[in-house]
């Protein structure tokens, strides 16, 4: 009879202890936890937590001073959906960082260093629905396989970096995608532009963009133009092909400019001669 009491007590620590290894580690030093969202937010972290709750969902490590995460951090966390990184110190991700984070769907890279999307860079984040890697002003270039992978992508954000031209072959393969953000980059709209700017003009009636925000910076002809105003015929010029009588007009003028140019160089050869001449001539007649 006495037992009763002490076999329920261990029973219920038995089962809280089966629940805190089912949870993992506790909440983080310097950051707050409710229910599945753990936020880390505006802490002043060099570094990321070293462990965090198995069931998170919702992960917020935004204003910081974070430079780097270590590879495989996120492997243990197949629960998580969000992922908040902005306005931290990173310029890079390492190879592998989604491996075992199926279920992330929105991440927020924004006012961060990065200077490039790399190949493959969220391959393994095949079910990211938002990408937000606006406001990095050193972003220069995006691979073309940068988003390989992220067939269910819905919103992608490039606004406000560095970028003064992009692949098309980075953009063909998001088939899902409905959200497109270009504006406050220095595009350089030339030929290699083209067809990118074709697509982006076949996409837009079922593809919210802010291309209106979206200028060219270069060439000077164009510069201040919004992407959607260049059609078909500003691009014109650089589908110009020389044919085999233009080659030879420009061979033909091209030898009468030089022939022009040696005689010309003779006549002035001629007259300095001449002049030298005339000039001690006279020299003599004064002695």
């Amino acid at each position: 009879m006495l037992l009763g009491p002490w076999l329920v007590a261990a029973a219920a620590a038995a089962a809280a202890a089966v629940v805190a290894v089912g949870a993992g580690a506790g909440c983080p030093v310097l950051c707050t936890c409710r229910g599945q969202a753990v936020d880390c937010s505006g802490q002043r972290l060099f570094s990321v937590p070293p462990e965090l709750p198995l069931d998170t969902g919702n992960l917020s490590l935004a204003h910081n001073r974070i430079a780097s995460i270590p590879p495989g951090y996120l492997a243990c966390y197949g629960q998580l959906r969000a992922l908040d990184l902005r306005n931290n110190s990173l310029a890079a991700l390492p190879a592998g960082l989604f491996v075992g984070a199926r279920r992330l769907a929105h991440l927020d890279l924004s006012y961060n260093n990065f200077s490039l999307v790399a190949a493959d860079m969220f391959l393994e984040a095949s079910g990211l629905l938002r990408l937000d890697l606006s406001h990095n002003p050193g972003l220069r270039r995006v691979h073309p396989q940068a988003f390989r992978g992220l067939a269910q992508l819905r919103e992608l954000d490039l606004s406000y970096g560095g970028l003064s031209a992009i692949s098309l072959d980075a953009l063909e393969g998001l088939p899902g995608l409905v959200g497109l953000r270009l504006g406050g980059n220095p595009w350089v709209c030339g030929c290699a532009m083209e067809p990118f700017l074709k697509w982006l003009r076949g996409r837009i009636q079922r593809c919210a963009s802010d291309s209106q925000l979206a200028e060219c910076r270069a060439p000077p002809e164009v510069a201040g133009a919004p992407l959607l105003s260049l059609t078909e015929e500003s691009f014109q010029a650089c589908h110009l092909t020389l044919t085999l009588d233009d080659y030879l007009f420009i061979a033909f003028v091209g030898f009468v400019v030089s022939i022009a140019s040696v005689a010309t160089n003779f006549l002035l050869g001629i007259t300095a001669n001449c002049c030298h001449r005339w000039s001690k001539a006279s020299e003599d007649e004064d002695v």
